[in-house]
This record gives C-alpha cells, sequence and structure tokens, in this order.
C-alpha cells in the first residue's frame, strides 16, 4: 500500500477517502433536487439518518464543519451541494480553507491565486 502524497496546502481525495466519505458524499449528492433539499431542511437529522453515517460524519455535517467534512472524507464536489443548501459560494469556502475571509480570497484569485513554489 502507497502512502498518500503530501502536497502542502492542498486535500488529495483518494480512494481510501473516497471509501471513508461515502455516506457524506452520498448525502450531499441527493441535494441537487427541490424536494431533496426540501425534505433535508425541514428536518437535518433525520435526513442524515437515512444514510450510514458515522457519529462524527454527522456532528460534522449538522455543524458545518467544512474542514472536518473533508477530512472525514468528504469530496469538496459534494461538499459544495451543501455549501450552496446553505447559499454559500465557492469562494466562501475556498475561504474557509484558506484562513482567509471571502472577500480577501476573491481577490486573491482576481490577483492570480495562490502562487506555489
Amino acid at each position: 500500500m502507497t502512502s498518500k502524497p503530501a502536497v502542502s496546502g492542498t486535500y488529495v481525495f483518494d480512494i481510501a477517502d473516497n471509501r471513508q466519505g461515502y455516506a457524506i458524499n452520498k448525502l450531499c449528492s441527493t441535494l441537487t433536487t427541490p424536494a431533496s433539499r426540501a425534505s433535508f431542511l425541514a428536518d437535518e437529522a433525520d435526513y442524515c439518518d437515512r444514510f450510514d453515517m458515522k457519529p462524527l460524519q454527522r456532528t460534522a455535517l449538522l455543524e458545518r464543519d467544512w474542514r472536518l467534512l473533508l477530512d472525514l472524507g468528504g469530496s469538496i464536489f459534494y461538499v459544495y451541494k451543501l455549501a450552496m443548501v446553505d447559499k454559500l459560494s465557492m469562494q466562501d469556502l475556498g475561504g474557509v480553507f484558506t484562513g482567509m475571509t471571502t472577500e480577501d480570497f476573491a481577490a486573491a484569485m482576481r490577483a492570480g491565486g495562490r502562487r506555489c513554489g
């Protein structure tokens, strides 16, 4: 078994993360339909119970702990569907993940993004 590559400041999503975060990603993937969003918003805890989530995954989702959701195997492509339910933009999440405000993150992206190396 190979170890996960280290890429400073970056989340590397691999097959192990995919397996670990299956329940998070499955729930988030359902949020693409209006009926599912309405059901989720009516009772988020009950909606979580429909998926085989581990307690920490459930807590992270209900508390919108965006970093922890990724650490627990959430894919940004699915977790973003949850953020959209909360009317958050990708820039909002980018700010969370970089420790910047949304405005500072957006300005950094307009200026060419993060410079590596």
